[in-house]
């Protein structure tokens, strides 16, 4: 995204342009993930296992299993496994788009307008005079790639559903996981005090993050590995959504006050 350079900015300072199609279509890409909420109640409503699908006790790769059988001593028939797979496939394209789309700088004011993003500042203690990246600009990149893994490993669950026996599936899922989960407190961090929903982001982070360590030092073998699992990718989804959201709303919101500025301006010309 180009920014532009103005004489009072600070050194290294530039002005996202929140106008840009990037900034748009990244911020509302990224809220596109909410899909898999609908997508994954209705493969549930179609499940066609002996037992009702539970969300406290299935687990949900369940849902994009291939082949009806027994997998894991876990017995799973998704008829609607292919909306499943397509679903966590769009999920992650929408988080990979984010991640190219919203960029570092956009990211570190929190898409606000006029608001200078400040990429180096002088490096201290040094024979002669360096600039080195901001705390801010590495933890917005931090979160650009982070969310782009958690993209492309949804991209890879949905891509090899589970009971094809691949090790790339539970990377992928773990990918997401860790990624998304990362991502989220990166950006409650780089976030706190420009918005208040740095807090719910960070709370969201945190739960992944918990839960994923509940998962990995029991093994999942806990009475309720279904909830355990949603404790983890819920949060993710939830929350990066509502990053793509804070952004939408507040490039959409600088657009209308720019169209409304240029027709007062052109009643005043005429």
């Amino acid at each position: 995204m180009k920014g532009h350079l103005t004489t009072a900015a600070p050194a290294g300072s530039f002005l996202p342009d929140v106008r840009s199609v990037r900034a748009n279509i990244g911020g509302w890409a990224q809220l596109s993930v909410v899909q898999y909420f609908v997508a994954e109640a209705a493969v549930i409503q179609a499940w066609a296992g002996p037992e009702p699908y539970s969300r406290a006790t299935g687990y949900i790769s369940d849902l994009g299993a291939v082949s009806c059988g027994i997998y894991e001593d876990r017995s799973v028939c998704s008829p609607l496994h292919l909306l499943m797979n397509a679903s966590f496939v769009v999920q992650g394209l929408g988080l990979v788009l984010g991640a190219l789309f919203l960029t570092a700088g956009l990211l570190c004011v929190a898409a606000r307008p006029g608001m200078p993003a400040r990429r180096f500042r002088a490096a201290t203690n040094t024979p002669a005079p360096v600039r080195v990246l901001t705390v801010p600009w590495l933890l917005a990149v931090g979160v650009r790639v982070l969310t782009g893994v958690a993209g492309v490993g949804t991209v890879l669950v949905g891509l090899i559903p589970e009971d094809l026996d691949s090790p790339w599936h539970f990377a992928g899922a773990l990918m997401f996981f860790i990624g998304g989960g990362f991502a989220l407190i990166l950006l409650a961090v780089l976030w706190f005090r420009q918005t208040p929903v740095s807090w719910f982001l960070g709370a969201c982070g945190l739960v992944c993050i918990g839960a994923l360590t509940i998962g990995g030092v029991t093994g999942m073998d806990v009475p309720q590995p279904g909830t355990l699992e949603r404790l983890m990718g819920y949060p993710v989804t939830v929350g990066l959504a509502a990053a793509g959201l804070v952004i939408a709303q507040r490039v959409q919101r600088h657009r209308r006050e720019l169209k409304a500025r240029g027709l007062k301006a052109g009643r005043s010309a005429g």
